[in-house]
């Protein structure tokens, strides 16, 4: 939890007038029983009632005036915590931004959200929470009687000690749950996202088990923790009150031999009890700094992984575009687990449309995704202009390409705002010319709003094919160029596929394009096509050539069409 000090720096006024007042808060509840002492043993046993009725408006002024220290402290205790929680969210989540899809992919969108959100959350409550001061009651209970004092001596470690017993059989099991949190999440996710798929194939049965049994390991350590956590409420009462029963039993004999006072006494068993309410709020804040302790743990796991792919030169590079404008030179790459692709060597001209062909799992997105610079090669180069793309920086790197995921992802908002991520300025008659090169243009119109048209979370509202569409006239706006295709037609009928690629290769001309598919009829007019075999570059060149020379690719293209339309 140290290392997460620092987001409390600019609230160091906050941090300093809480604890003052909450100190304040405590002190006029320390005096407050030496002030009923003096009631009961001078006003109540004179007679006095002036003295009693003084006592008792100073006894109110201490209230009020605690009242309004706890107040203040309450409220510095809120801006110190939301405060340093919501920096903290921000700096997680810039972090996160940093990350590659190597780091993301080992740690899991859903651990990731569960960090954001309840881990913050719990050190955001941590924060918030002050210890009252248990240490002043002992000092004033040694300053009215110093033999009875040392009950006070003799009861606080005990509890001491139960609070650290229960702390270390707690804190493994808190981790545990923010684990199975974890995994909980994870299995919701995919039902709530997957729901069509699990009706489709009739899964509800499964799933309801496999949520129920993720919810029965988080509910049962839960419940773990919990008998840990209800002893301390009990043990630390049961301690305090056998004190409280010896101050009585002791006090009592020393009242009878003239040594205290009855209203020292009952000062007395004021400040045990005090300590008993102070001991509440400790067993209470061990079990708050306890998963604030495990929360801060996974957060501090995040924040120490560093990215892998680093941005390269501070300065923007130029672009040779009069050698080869894209280069693979022996490139190997794989996930951890061996490599997916070996020794690819190719070259790309400017303005080329690349079709990359292959069948399920030969590395086709994974080629792709290291021009961008996604994943970074575990052997050879790639060179983007004559320069490696390593040595780019990344913000120029991702500007120079135009990606359409495998997956269409439209952000909620509006059609328009989706299609200002690919430029921010982008005029209407930019959009619109976007919208028609990716053939949604005709769709679009239709729609009541146009451009306004609302985009609910993930574009629930548009079909697969509408929303493929989008993606690739928010590609196609940002006018990169490189554009990426990553089987981003898949939901398209071979008509308006076709009418798509001939808008690109009309309206984007200097432009490269890749076209990753599985279709023949997809890539078969691109000026170079590359075939992949698990993770091997089998064939490289035009369609005729490689339906004679390359038996993948012939295998491919037979499966698909006749042998007339392969040669039509």
């Amino acid at each position: 939890m140290f290392k997460l000090l620092k987001y409390l720096k600019d609230y160091k006024l906050q941090l300093i007038i809480g604890p003052a007042c909450k100190l304040l808060e405590a002190i006029f509840e320390l005096i407050v029983p030496l002030v009923m002492a003096d009631i009961i043993d001078v006003g109540i046993a004179n007679g006095d009632s002036g003295y009693v009725l003084r006592m008792g408006g100073v006894m109110v002024l201490l209230g009020a005036v605690g009242l309004c220290s706890a107040l203040v402290c309450q409220k510095s205790a809120s801006i110190a915590s939301q405060g340093s929680g919501t920096k903290l969210r921000n700096e997680l989540f810039r972090h996160i931004n940093t990350l590659s899809f190597a780091e993301i992919d080992k740690i899991g969108t859903p651990s990731l959200i569960t960090r954001m959100t309840n881990d913050i959350n719990q050190l955001q409550y941590a924060v918030a929470m002050l210890i009252r001061l248990v240490i002043g009651a002992m000092i004033m209970a040694t300053t009215i009687n110093l033999k009875l004092s040392i009950i006070f001596f003799v009861a606080s470690p005990l509890i001491a000690l139960v609070l650290y017993l229960i702390m270390s059989k707690s804190v493994p099991l808190f981790k545990l749950i923010q684990t199975r949190l974890d995994r909980l999440s994870l299995i919701a996710r995919e039902g709530l996202s997957g729901a069509r798929v699990i009706r489709a194939f009739h899964k509800e049965d499964k799933e309801e088990k496999r949520f129920d049994d993720a919810n029965n390991d988080l509910a049962g350590t839960a419940q773990r923790v919990g008998v840990l956590s209800a002893m301390l409420s009990p043990l630390t009462y049961a301690i305090t009150n056998l004190a409280i029963v010896a101050i009585v039993w002791f006090g009592g004999g020393l009242v009878d031999v003239g040594e205290m006072q009855t209203g020292e006494i009952i000062a007395l068993v004021s400040y045990m009890t005090q300590i008993l309410l102070a001991m509440v709020v400790v067993a209470n804040l061990v079990v708050t700094f306890t998963k604030a302790s495990a929360s801060a743990a996974r957060v501090n796991e995040v924040f120490e992984l560093e990215p892998t792919i680093k941005s390269g030169s501070d300065s923007e590079l130029e672009l040779d575009c009069t050698k080869d404008f894209i280069r693979f030179d022996n490139v190997s790459f794989g996930y951890g687990g061996g490599d997916v692709l070996k020794n690819i060597s190719f070259a790309v001209q400017k303005g080329e449309t690349v079709g990359v062909i292959g069948t399920t799992g030969s590395g086709k997105s994974s080629l792709v995704n290291l021009i961008p610079r996604y994943y970074d090669v575990t052997g050879g180069q790639v060179l983007i202009g004559g320069e490696n793309v390593k040595k780019y920086p990344l913000s120029q790197l991702r500007r120079l390409c135009a990606v359409v995921m495998q997956k269409a992802v439209l952000f909620s908002g509006t059609i328009e705002s989706n299609l200002r991520w690919g430029k921010k300025d982008a005029t209407q008659e930019e959009m619109d010319r976007a919208l028609e090169i990716a053939q949604a243009k005709e769709f679009v119109d239709k729609l009541p709003n146009k451009t306004d048209t609302p985009v609910t979370q993930g574009g629930k509202n548009f079909s697969g094919g509408q929303k493929q569409r989008l993606t690739i006239a928010r590609a196609i706006i940002a006018d990169s160029p490189i554009l990426i295709l990553d089987d981003s037609a898949s939901a398209l009928d071979f008509a308006t596929d076709y009418a798509l690629r001939k808008a690109i290769r009309k309206n984007t001309d200097g432009t490269t394009v890749f076209i990753v598919s599985q279709r023949v009829a997809t890539v078969r007019d691109a000026d170079r096509i590359l075939v992949l075999k698990d993770g091997e570059l089998v064939g490289n060149g035009v369609h005729d050539r490689l339906f004679e020379q390359c038996a993948e690719y012939r295998e491919i293209c037979l499966s698909q069409l006749s042998r007339e339309e392969v040669q039509a």
